[in-house]
């Protein structure tokens, strides 16, 4: 009876050794890619900090602020400087300040228009990075006056490194959620769990990715902020005299012949007004007439002598 339950011992001993072994294969894969990871950062941080500055990543600006000549002039040339170089214009904002404004009377019908004005223009520029110097240069010829000039230059080594890790620690994360999706993944909840750790390793990494492009893009691309102005200018435009209609009149030969036209217009509507009234014309005469020989009877029979 002994022997069976040795037996029955070591089978069991050996079961629970063998699954302490798999339960320790995770931890140690891991442990292997992340000592792997920290020896590749090491040899990078290394060969870094012996690259020459001209072969590093670096993300170069530059802030150019100074007075023209001829603000649309200046900006025309800086534009076909930049294009010439390969690079392009983001934005150009050229505009007129309007200081003051007047206007003086110089004749009967003319007025002389001034105003006083500011042109002002706000550059951004991309240029390819060993360009940004030629460009500074050039855009520096353009002033007559420098107010300030800043360029900056940032080493991207670590953040592009950094960037490059982290998308390969989450791809290799993501395709042992993936094959541990379709190897052990047998319940409905298990599978919905793993595929939401699934879509946050793929969120983190294409995070990384686009930041990547992005450093990748500064370095390629260097910017330049430009800020232009000129003296402020007057601009003077004589232009007619706008007047009221009601200092506008007719000349006086005009107007006496209207007034003449009017009175015999007016005679003409008091003629065929009293032509309406003919018959009461005529009973009016007729009754003077009889209104006086009736008075001279009477007159004749008060005084018979005369």
């Amino acid at each position: 009876m002994k022997t069976p339950r040795i037996w029955a011992s070591s089978v069991l001993l050996f079961t629970a050794l063998f699954f302490s072994c798999k339960q320790g294969e995770a931890p140690a894969e891991e442990a292997a890619t992340s000592a792997e990871i920290a020896a590749q950062e090491s040899e990078s941080v290394s060969q870094k900090t012996t690259k020459p500055l001209d072969q590093r990543p670096l993300i170069r600006t530059a802030d150019i602020k100074g007075k023209v000549k001829n603000v649309a002039q200046s900006t025309e040339i800086i534009e076909n400087a930049t294009r010439h170089l390969g690079g392009y214009v983001v934005q150009s904002h050229l505009q007129s300040n309007i200081v003051e404004t007047g206007q003086i009377k110089i004749s009967r019908d003319s007025t002389l228009k001034t105003t006083r004005y500011n042109v002002e223009n706000a550059i951004k520029i991309r240029v390819p990075n060993r360009q940004l110097d030629t460009l500074v240069q050039a855009i520096s010829r353009e002033l007559c006056f420098l107010d300030s000039r800043n360029l900056d230059q940032k080493d991207v080594s670590e953040d592009l490194l950094r960037n490059q890790k982290t998308v390969a620690r989450h791809e290799k994360h993501q395709k042992r959620l993936s094959d541990a999706i379709d190897q052990k993944g047998k319940k409905l909840n298990q599978i919905i769990d793993a595929e939401g750790q699934v879509d946050a390793a793929q969120s983190v990494t294409d995070d990384a990715q686009i930041n990547q492009w992005s450093l990748r893009d500064q370095v390629a691309y260097s910017t330049i902020s430009v800020a232009l102005y000129q003296d402020e200018t007057v601009s003077a435009q004589v232009i007619p005299t706008l007047k009221h209609p009601d200092d506008y009149h007719p000349a006086f030969g005009l107007q006496l012949l209207e007034s003449v036209q009017n009175g015999w217009f007016i005679l003409e509507s008091i003629l065929a007004f009293m032509a309406q009234l003919w018959s009461l014309i005529l009973l009016g005469i007729l009754g003077v007439w009889a209104f006086q020989k009736w008075s001279h009877k009477n007159a004749k029979k008060l005084h018979p002598s005369a």
